[in-house]
């Protein structure tokens, strides 16, 4: 009788045991259902920003939950993607961030890069730039690639002439001749939509004239060179350029669909570079 009672009672068990085991394997996932990985991509401003916004959703398909992190200046992408605490940024050119490379010994990488920003110098007051008068300022960006790419436009338009050789790499050192002597004047990058009631000539990317109506093609005095170094670029560290979703993320990135809204909204202000 007790070994008929003990049979009986480890039955029971075993089959509440199995009932159990079945609940849980009813509400566990399924092995090939995973969770989005997560990352995070810092950026500035439109149309940054709204290419961002765009390949998104496209990411989420693929399994990559993008927060896009945005930022107050042109130093805090950079920082944040050296400190590991954004995974990505996209909102410079590649002399941009080999300054930075090279001012911090970090190691920011070029992954992909997106659009070339037709670069113009722009004035409120004048409509051609032969009416630049005696002494007028030319704003420009205060970081060295912004600089050098600014020197350069002028002398390429005649504004000034450069040491033989410096190209991009230039300094206000670096001006051989200055027949009108105009003056000029670097601001932080953030600063150079609002410089233009106060200055004569100010050279930005459409990024920054755009917001304010104005295109290179229609409203710029000069425009850089068409065979410009300053391409919008996709920049990670070098210890993850290659993992699966800073790979996805720049497959999206140079995809159909960012072509098509920048070839349907920015077509006079940003050529695609892919």
């Amino acid at each position: 009788m007790k070994k008929t009672m003990l049979f009986a009672l480890t039955l029971l068990v075993l089959i509440v045991a199995g009932c159990g085991n079945n609940k849980e394997n009813a509400e566990a996932p399924a092995a090939d259902s995973k969770e989005p990985v997560k990352i995070k991509v810092a950026s500035l401003i439109p149309p940054m920003t709204d290419i961002l916004d765009i390949v998104k959703p496209l990411l989420l398909k693929d399994g990559v939950d993008m927060e896009v992190v945005v930022l107050s200046d042109n130093v805090q992408p950079n920082e944040a993607l050296a400190n590991k605490e954004v995974d990505a940024n996209f909102f410079q050119h590649v002399p941009y961030m080999e300054q930075f490379n090279a001012s911090k010994g970090s190691k920011l990488v070029a992954v992909q890069p997106v659009y070339d920003a037709i670069y113009g110098g722009y004035s409120k007051r004048y409509k051609a730039i032969s009416e630049l008068p005696e002494g007028a300022t030319l704003v420009m960006a205060n970081d060295p690639s912004n600089i050098g790419r600014s020197l350069q436009m002028f002398a390429d338009a005649g504004l000034i002439k450069l040491k033989e050789g410096v190209g991009i790499k230039a300094t206000q050192a670096d001006i051989t001749e200055n027949a009108k002597n105009y003056k000029f004047e670097e601001v932080d990058l953030l600063m150079l939509a609002r410089m233009l009631d106060d200055a004569d000539l100010v050279a930005m990317t459409p990024a920054y004239a755009s917001p304010l109506g104005l295109t290179p093609k229609k409203d710029a005095l000069i425009t850089e060179r068409e065979d410009s170094e300053f391409t919008i670029t996709l920049v990670a560290r070098e210890d993850n350029k290659d993992s699966d979703a800073i790979q996805k993320l720049a497959k999206h990135i140079s995809g159909p669909e960012v072509k098509k809204f920048l070839e349907d909204n920015y077509a006079e202000i940003a050529l695609p570079a892919f």
